[in-house]
């Protein structure tokens, strides 16, 4: 969601505050801004849209000074208007601010009392007036900003600068990520390594309830009562995430292309391909033997990963599995097993619903383990057991190879778990893994379909609703489906299991309505098939995602298949989720959305 960016330094920061904002346009935003010191007064720039928009207002009127802060917005408190856009100012505070702050009403009754004039419907100029507020009242400003943020409630990310002090930055953090890049007489602020890239890859994360101050050359890391803290600082791997689109016109298509690759590079860390066996690195003691339950936790795609993966875990382990959206999990005060583990699935590792989940199960005694795609993220730092999905950036708001990557990683601990348990025994390992070894080839077939489901999307892009049906592992990928073809067209789309049509979604099939259904031709193939007929006999426009035996037992002349290659049971979640990404992506491009940044929509959901 909203980034924030911040450097104290001996040469002019705007320009390289707007070039690192740049690298966090992949969290989603709708508005941005800069402000900088130059002679000890605040200047600010701030524009609606996108950081173009920004970067003309810095040419028209460009901003001098060697310290600064800058942030991208994704609207919550207010419209995304450039009234609302960060920074925000009072008196000689200047604020950006990264989450919700809970209290703001009674904080702006008691400001405005105090004679503070309110520019904004942001929760976020509730802490630079609170700043200013201590500072008319005596406080120095490090120590004013250490009192107001005492007041705040909520979950929030923040860096203050002040007027008159051009080698000072105070920043803190309570739920929504921030670390503090280490330069040669620079010091820099950023929402994640991402956006320090260019500048160092000397990293160290705050964590929450952290307070930090920062000169060119130092940096203090203080809890909310002003006693220092020790933080670990660290190499991050975040210049390998300086990415760009190559030849592909958007980043979502770049990220679709380096699936074969990226699924292989994760199966390969969970896989040994010589001795057909499969390897847990990093599990942190974890066994699976001793575990009689797992609960999941996770928010989107991230969900329908798991939700895949509850299939295998109990087919191939006998491994019961309950499986939560994060945002119902963290409230509904679960009974969980007393040698259960708990597993959270997230992108970033920064989601904050998955996040809160974590620190319920860690109060519950869980052994805790996370499948993320940044080592260095909260949830990966805070849990027992590390999986990494190695997936490297992922930029479009879409996820594509994450979600695959993400599957690769719990289909290699699904067979983990069968063989520490004793449900599958050595041949059957080596062929599992063997199948598992074929899908970066697999998916580099698929890929080679793009003409024919550029083609057919076509036929998506006039309609109002689409429907998605599968059964067994294909059901959470109807969803998956759903979702992508939602995020990326804004055509309204729903996933179901093929056996619930007749439990009301086929009320709304007509000759209207089209009806993707995903049906490799495996020992169900046939029941979905009978619920495909009964769509076809309402009239319903079917698209059918199948294998050339599923093509050939339809022999449907009114179907328009998209034909699979044959393929391992075990790998067909990962390989089909490539023509259902396809086919939301060509969509939204023939009906000119926005593809790597959907409206309304931020790639990491840091806040509630």
């Amino acid at each position: 969601m909203c980034g924030i960016v911040g450097i104290i330094s001996t040469r002019p920061v705007a320009p390289l505050i707007v070039d690192a904002l740049k690298r966090l346009e992949y969290r989603g935003y709708d508005s941005a801004g800069v402000a900088t010191l130059d002679g000890g007064k605040l200047g600010r720039r701030r524009a609606e849209g996108k950081l173009g928009n920004l970067e003309q207002r810095l040419s028209d009127e460009p901003l001098a000074g060697t310290i600064g802060i800058g942030h991208t917005r994704w609207a919550t408190h207010g419209a995304p208007v450039e009234v609302n856009a960060h920074p925000h100012f009072s008196e000689e505070v200047a604020v950006v601010h990264n989450g919700i702050i809970e209290n703001f009403r009674e904080l702006r009754r008691e400001l405005e009392a105090k004679g503070f004039t309110f520019s904004s419907q942001t929760d976020t100029e509730v802490i630079a007036h609170l700043v200013a507020s201590h500072i008319k009242d005596g406080l120095a400003p490090q120590e004013a900003a250490l009192a107001a943020i005492k007041l705040l409630r909520g979950a929030f990310a923040l860096a203050v600068l002040f007027g008159g002090h051009d080698d000072l930055i105070v920043a803190a953090r309570q739920g929504p990520p921030l670390a503090i890049g280490h330069g040669e007489d620079e010091m820099y602020l950023g929402s994640d390594a991402v956006a320090l890239a260019p500048f160092t890859n000397k990293i160290t994360y705050l964590e929450d309830g952290d307070f930090t101050v920062l000169t060119k050359t130092s940096y203090q890391i203080l809890d909310l009562d002003g006693n220092k803290l020790e933080r670990r600082q660290q190499i991050s791997g975040g210049s390998a995430m300086l990415a760009d689109k190559g030849n592909h016109r958007h980043f979502m298509l770049k990220e679709i292309y380096e699936q074969p690759e990226v699924i292989g590079h994760t199966l390969g860390h969970y896989l040994s391909f010589n001795n057909l066996q499969v390897n847990l690195p990093e599990s942190g003691g974890l066994d699976f033997a001793k575990i009689d339950r797992i609960n999941m936790t996770a928010c989107g795609t991230a969900y329908y990963a798991g939700l895949t993966s509850k299939y295998w875990f109990e087919g191939l382990a006998r491994l019961p599995v309950d499986i939560d959206i994060a945002s119902e999990f963290r409230y509904r005060e679960a009974p969980l097993s007393k040698d259960g583990l708990s597993l959270f699935i997230s992108q970033s590792g920064e989601t904050a619903d998955t996040l809160a989940g974590l620190k319920y199960c860690e109060e519950q005694g869980q052994h805790l383990a996370a499948v993320v795609n940044v080592r260095e993220s909260t949830i990966a730092r805070a849990s027992h057991s590390v999986f990494p999905t190695l997936a490297g950036p992922e930029i479009g708001v879409a996820s594509t190879k994450a979600f695959t990557c993400q599957l690769s990683t719990l289909a290699s601990l699904a067979v983990a778990a069968g063989v520490q348990r004793g449900h599958i025994d050595r041949e059957r390992e080596k062929q599992l893994v063997r199948d598992l070894s074929e899908a970066p080839r697999y998916a580099n077939e698929v890929l080679h379909l793009e003409d024919t489901i550029a083609k057919l999307a076509h036929r998506l892009a006039n309609k109002q609703h689409v429907l998605y049906l599968g059964r067994d592992t294909n059901f959470p990928l109807a969803m998956e489906g759903a979702l992508k073809l939602k995020e990326l067209s804004y055509i309204h789309a729903e996933g179901y299991a093929a056996g619930e049509l007749k439990h009301g979604p086929i009320a709304l099939v007509d000759e209207n309505m089209p009806i993707v259904v995903i049906a490799p031709h495996d020992r169900i193939f046939e029941k979905t098939v009978s619920n495909m007929q009964e769509v076809a006999a309402r009239g319903g426009q079917i698209i059918l995602i199948t294998d050339p035996k599923g093509a050939e037992a339809v022999g449907m002349d009114e179907a328009e298949i998209i034909v699979m290659p044959e393929m391992p049971e075990i790998i067909t979640p990962i390989i089909y989720a490539l023509p259902i990404q396809m086919l939301a992506y060509h969509t939204a491009v023939h009906m000119g959305t926005d593809v790597d940044q959907p409206r309304n929509l931020a790639k990491s959901v840091t806040v509630e």
